[in-house]
């Protein structure tokens, strides 16, 4: 049913290039991407996955290298059957760019009991380490889901 899964944050640079990645390992016969809702307007287009970030994800054995941000467009919004947001507020911005959207998009965390990951950019590597650590059960949990 859902073949075709997008993963969607801010910049597109931290946590969901993380949660693309681990989605893309566990669920390999899915094509899963990821994009920000605001990586254009940040100058964050065609940039790597943050330093901290993929330095946390390697640590955990998944490379984000090769990732390149790109901005969340209602074409990308279309040809994915979910959309998954980090942050409850992206539920409406997501809706600003692709209105169609709403009724496929959910929480990453809807299934931890966790209503936003927060996002670690310009933070401790404590933050990335907790955001990474959110990522990776509720990855989890949607593998069980789907």
């Amino acid at each position: 049913m859902f073949n075709k899964i997008l993963v969607v944050c801010v910049g597109n640079i931290c946590r969901s290039p993380s949660g693309e990645r681990i989605l893309q390992a566990m669920l390999p016969n899915k094509q899963i991407a990821s994009a920000g809702i605001r990586t254009a307007k940040s100058g964050l287009t065609g940039k790597v996955a943050d330093k901290m970030a993929a330095e946390v994800a390697l640590a955990h054995g998944y490379s984000l290298e090769g990732h390149q941000a790109q901005q969340l467009t209602c074409e990308l919004c279309r040809d994915y059957d979910l959309i998954l947001v980090m942050e409850k507020g992206h539920i409406a911005a997501v809706s600003n760019i692709a209105p169609e959207a709403r009724g496929k998009m959910m929480l990453f965390g809807q299934w931890i009991g966790q209503q936003d990951i927060p996002d670690p950019y310009r933070q401790s590597k404590e933050a990335f380490d907790h955001a990474y650590g959110l990522i990776a059960q509720a990855a989890e949990a949607w593998v069980k889901k789907l």
